[in-house]
């Protein structure tokens, strides 16, 4: 028994149909927390149980925290999450909704990052929002369940923020015999650390994080994240904050269901039919989700990105 869930794998006909393309939707919003981080941050808590943790400390702008938060409550074993200042009253709330001590600290995931590790002691475990091998493993159960429907993907989309999603999704390849099959990693412009990584051909540092998808808020990728750039096939995408928004607008209406900007920066290269992913006959998207938006927020996002 796994506190994730098996998700659906959807032919989207609203993404998908040009030149014969089918678009997959693995659909990771619905997992009980709202994301994929479910899988690799419950895999990590049960682990880490197992090892006789007493509590969970984890820093997060939202679904990290919110998944940790949410496994410590199955598992009965309590959490604190530190958030940086970035974090939306609603993330808060729903954390703390699930039993989690809340913390508010710092501008940004580094400084919060920075304070839950200083809180550690010899009985707590640290769960990281994306850099941690258990993390990846567990992610790459979703390509996993990919495998067991049948489905052999040609390419795969997924969004990247610190970068534990794509470590998963690249394990995942990896152990289901798919090596070649490539990685588009998109992120959006003011959180693109892993664009200008590649671009400087060394990790970078963002100053700060200049984009409303603050679940992409990693002003530096993981190491693991960046060392798969020079292994397996990638390749790096930036899109607007308001593309974002108006994929995750579009993608409500397409597919009844509310994603955040982190989401829908991935989602937005498939509906703007990006040449890059033509030539995929069958092509994954990971619809990774993401609860730190409503839909009053993100049409709010649309009127003020449209304004400015």
């Amino acid at each position: 028994m796994t506190l994730h869930i098996e998700t659906p794998l959807l032919a989207s006909s609203a993404m998908g149909g040009k030149n014969g393309q089918t678009v997959w939707l693995k659909m990771e919003a619905l997992q009980p927390n709202g994301s994929f981080k479910l899988r690799g941050i419950g895999h990590a808590c049960e682990e880490y149980a197992r090892r006789g943790a007493k509590r969970f400390i984890s820093s997060s702008g939202g679904n990290a925290g919110l998944a940790a938060a949410y496994a410590g409550r199955q598992l009965g074993v309590p959490v604190v999450v530190v958030a940086p200042e970035t974090t939306s009253e609603r993330a808060r709330e729903l954390m703390r909704r699930e039993q989690a001590e809340v913390i508010v600290h710092g501008a940004s995931f580094s400084e919060a990052n920075a304070l839950a590790l200083s809180m550690v002691g010899e009985h707590d475990a640290f769960i990281h929002a994306f850099d941690d091998p258990l993390l990846w493993t567990g992610h790459a159960t979703m390509i996993d369940e990919v495998a067991h429907a049948g489905v052999i993907p040609d390419a795969v989309v997924l969004s990247v923020g610190g970068g534990g999603l794509m470590c998963g999704v690249i394990e995942g390849l990896r152990r289901n015999g798919w090596d070649k099959v490539p990685v588009f990693a998109v992120e959006t412009d003011g959180a693109d650390s892993l664009a200008q990584s590649i671009e400087a051909d060394r990790r970078i540092e963002l100053p700060r994080i200049a984009s409303i998808a603050t679940s992409l808020g990693a002003r530096q990728v993981s190491q693991a994240a960046f060392d798969w750039t020079h292994v397996h096939p990638m390749s790096s995408m930036v899109v607007t904050d308001q593309a974002a928004v108006a994929a995750c607008i579009r993608f409500m209406d397409d597919h009844r269901l509310v994603v955040e900007p982190a989401c829908g920066a991935s989602l937005a290269v498939v509906y703007a039919g990006r040449p890059e992913l033509a030539g995929f006959k069958n092509l994954l998207v990971i619809v990774c989700g993401g609860v730190t938006a409503t839909v009053a927020q993100l049409q709010a996002w649309e009127g003020t990105l449209a304004a400015s």
